[in-house]
């Protein structure tokens, strides 16, 4: 039957949570167990989102192992950031650290211990005592299984308080009404095709991050940036989406993720001259330097013919030192992806590693009660009624221009739960829901109608390939001005392909070609920000690192053309017009005294 205004069923809640990673279970968490009605939808069985893929750890200053407090942690957070990052939200970031992670604790978070019974916690990269002397124990870990742990977590108690989640349901477009504010969103069922509204007083996005605009990528296949796609044919821009992290340590030529933990816990990386060649690059932190740098250093080895292998196209990471024992006690996973990706045990050889895209630093832009925020003449940051934004789709900028390990799952564990006591409250103060517009699915019927009347047409996984290729060439780990205005023209080209994406199979019941082909319309919009915002910023700055810009230095790969006179500041894509305004970088604090910038170093 085809899709129409008359078979859409009508279903309304509270709160409509998209995603079911660890965002949007802990802000769900937090409305149920206040009495709302929520309802999670998700494309995959919720522990089955990509937090399940976190390894490391989750950062906070508890002192356990070593001396640390939430200063240190917020020095290193802006520092980290590049002097991207907003500082009131980082300030408020790290002080609610120590509170999320006791309540996971609380709630039955398996956290590896030590001999007195306290959280575990390993060393982590960029992470410092005393404003950057020395390593500092912040990354709270289970093993190397961390984010598994703390979503089986979250899935029980929010089983326990009576969460409804709709499994293998994809959330389409947002609805806006005259005003303005979202009211709620459509959303298809994969195993039946039927189209629905979902109408509720609040919505709120966690869909997670875009990594599979990339080729070659630690993120899942689910990761296509279905809330900024939502985000930007609303309206609503994305903010910073140049900045990209490459992760060190992804095993060459398979993607998989090696956790940052490996380092913490004392793995080194070698060239082929056998040389710990971090020592030269960041002589302080060595190994455990902000993952922009040490992905940047092991690019210059590569690109100096000190790469290993037959290709000299990647480096070694050796863990055999560390000695059997604590390879199966705190790095099970390591271990095993090892054996299963790279035909190595890591208890006897080093594994091949090359950088590879990891996580989005940009997003939807958000306030620190995750609110969406947009720009108008009044004020850079008005609030979108009706609209939160958490987790990695979003950006309260916390991150800036680079993110430090461990503060992935930190960011969503305090924003989520931000989000939902300060949902909660609206809740309390409004009882009444928004009317539907009369066109409230007007967008989603003609993006289901184009693809279902399309006779002839492009193959939706060849444009996304396209897409991905495009971005792997033209947005790497070092970028030139040349190479990225032809990623801008490129994709542009590709966007007119995405209109034409046509289906040969046009059945309803888990037609998986029509969902993939609206993943990709979700993907040209994450591309597109992500391309035509690098090619603007003439500078280097954080994982933004541009050959042209770079100052002659002693260290070749410190990004040395950081432009704070003209670019600190904060850019946001606009869908509808192609274009870019920006607002100003926060570097006040909430409470403390500000970090002014200075050249990073480590």
């Amino acid at each position: 039957m085809p899709y129409s205004a008359k078979n859409i069923t009508k279903r309304k809640f509270d709160v409509v949570i998209v995603g079911a990673g660890g965002s949007g279970m802990r802000a769900s968490l937090q409305l149920s167990r206040a009495g709302l009605n929520v309802a999670v939808l998700t494309k995959v069985f919720p522990t089955r989102s990509h937090t399940v893929a976190a390894q490391g750890g989750i950062g906070a200053s508890l002192g356990n192992m070593s001396e640390d407090n939430w200063h240190y942690h917020f020095y290193d957070t802006v520092k980290g950031s590049d002097w991207l990052g907003d500082q009131d939200a980082i300030e408020f970031m790290c002080r609610e650290a120590p509170k999320v992670v006791y309540d996971l604790e609380h709630m039955g978070m398996p956290f590896d211990r030590n001999p007195d019974g306290t959280i575990y916690q390993r060393p982590f990269g960029g992470h410092t005592a005393n404003y950057g002397e020395k390593p500092v124990q912040r990354a709270c870990a289970a093993a190397d299984r961390t984010g598994h742990a703390m979503l089986h977590t979250l899935y029980q108690q929010n089983v326990k308080a009576r969460t409804s989640f709709f499994v293998e349901w994809m959330a389409l477009d947002l609805i806006r009404d005259a005003e303005g504010d979202v009211v709620g969103v459509t959303a298809i069922e994969m195993e039946t095709g039927d189209l629905h509204i979902l109408e509720a007083k609040t919505t709120l996005l966690a869909t997670g991050g875009a990594g599979r605009i990339f080729a070659a990528s630690t993120n899942a296949f689910i990761n296509t940036g279905d809330g900024l796609g939502m985000a930007a044919r609303a309206g609503i821009p994305l903010e910073d989406m140049e900045f990209w992290q490459f992760h060190p340590t992804g095993v060459a030529g398979a993607g998989v993720l090696l956790t940052e933990g490996c380092r913490g816990e004392g793995a080194i990386l070698l060239n082929s001259n056998g040389e710990r060649f971090m020592e030269r690059y960041a002589p302080t932190l060595k190994d455990l330097a902000p993952r922009d740098f040490v992905s940047r250093a092991m690019d210059q080895e590569i690109k100096e013919g000190r790469g290993c292998g037959p290709n000299k196209d990647y480096v070694l990471l050796k863990l055999d030192h560390l000695g059997a024992e604590t390879i199966h006690k705190r790095l099970p996973s390591v271990y095993e992806i090892g054996v299963n990706f790279a035909n190595v045990d890591i208890t006897r050889e080093p594994i091949p590693v090359v950088p590879t895209i990891h996580y989005q630093m940009g997003g939807i832009p958000t306030n620190v009660n995750g609110q969406v925020v947009v720009q108008t003449r009044e004020s850079h940051n008005a609030v979108v009624g009706g609209l939160y934004a958490v987790g990695e789709c979003s950006c309260v900028s916390v991150h800036g221009a680079n993110r430090l390990g461990t503060n992935s799952l930190l960011d969503l564990l305090v924003f989520g739960r931000a989000a939902g006591n300060h949902i909660a409250e609206f809740n309390e103060k409004n009882r009444e829901h928004k009317p539907l517009p009369a066109d409230a699915a007007d967008r989603t019927l003609e993006r289901l109608a184009r693809l279902d009347g399309a006779s002839t047409g492009e193959y939706a996984q060849d444009v996304a390939n396209d897409i991905r290729s495009t971005m792997q060439r033209h947005a790497g780990v070092f970028r030139t001005q040349a190479s990225m205005d032809e990623g801008v023209r490129r994709i542009a080209e590709i966007r007119q392909r995405v209109g034409a994406i046509a289906l040969k199979d046009k059945s309803m019941v888990f037609n998986t070609a029509r969902i993939e082909a609206l993943e990709v319309e979700n993907l040209i919009e994450c591309a597109q920000s992500t391309m035509v915002s690098a090619a603007a910023r003439k500078e280097c700055r954080g994982a933004h690192s541009v050959s042209d810009y770079e100052r002659p230095s002693d260290d070749p790969v410190a990004p040395m053309g950081r432009n704070d006179a003209e670019w600190m500041k904060h850019s946001l894509w606009h869908s509808q017009t192609n274009s870019l305004t920006y607002k100003p970088v926060n570097l006040k604090p909430l409470t403390v005294e500000s970090v002014p910038p200075k050249v990073r170093t480590f």
